[in-house]
């Protein structure tokens, strides 16, 4: 199967650099790295990226100056910023010479998604490969559109929602610990201990899905100490 393209990462934290080539290598992408301006011009001299995700600080320059020398040289090279500054005139300023802009911290699934949505706009003859639904008993989870049903009907979900449970559906009938629910859905890798995001997480779920299908028949249990799994 084809690749869905080539994305080039531009950050100088390399544990954020690992966890953003990490998911878009699970989903089919090339990756390359680069943690300076010079490492990322070098990059796109030698090979031909499809997408940069751009980093707006950086080590020896500014990643907004990095995007205008990339498109001079790319015109077809799809932009995406990734940066902390989230005010209304560093968004449009960036949006005046790229094509997206997400700001930290980020959801790993939207980045994926924003990658994945820019590149059908940039390509638009460019078919990206559609990945199959993710099922489970009567759970369907439709990862081209983010859409899930249970027992043919559609419920909606939000996007941290949406990331538990499909998280939860390639793990199949294993129960999933707590912590590794925490590093792979919310990226924390240090947790407070008396965190209750998944619990309160696993509510909304619980809430949403249970009401969908037979009466008795829960989609996630628990297995008090360890995590949760689906039924």
């Amino acid at each position: 199967m084809t690749a869905p393209g080539t994305v080039l990462v531009v950050e100088d934290e390399p544990s954020i650099a690992d966890v953003l080539a990490i998911a878009l290598r699970y989903h089919g992408f090339e990756v390359m790295t680069a943690g300076t301006v010079r490492e990322a011009l070098a990059l796109t001299e030698s090979t031909r990226p499809d997408a940069a995700l751009l980093d707006v600080m950086l080590p020896d320059g500014d990643g907004r100056a990095l995007a205008r020398e990339l498109h001079g040289r790319r015109p077809d090279l799809a932009l995406v910023f990734l940066t902390a500054r989230d005010s209304p005139a560093e968004i449009v300023g960036a949006l005046g010479f790229g094509d997206d802009y997400i700001t930290k911290p980020f959801n790993i699934d939207e980045v994926v998604a924003r990658i994945s949505a820019v590149l059908r706009r940039t390509r638009p003859d460019d078919v990206l490969p559609q990945r199959p639904p993710l099922r489970y008993g009567d759970l369907e989870l439709d990862e081209a559109t983010y859409s899930v049903r249970r027992a043919d009907r559609t419920v909606e979900l939000t996007p941290t929602e949406y990331a538990l449970l499909r998280f939860l559906v390639r793990n199949g009938g294993r129960i999933v610990p707590k912590d590794q629910l925490l590093r792979h859905v919310w990226q924390y890798e240090h947790a407070p201990a008396e965190s209750t995001v998944v619990e309160t997480y696993i509510s909304y779920l619980r809430r949403k899905l249970d009401s969908l299908g037979p009466t008795g028949s829960p989609v996630i249990t628990t297995r008090r100490g360890v995590g949760y799994g689906l039924a």
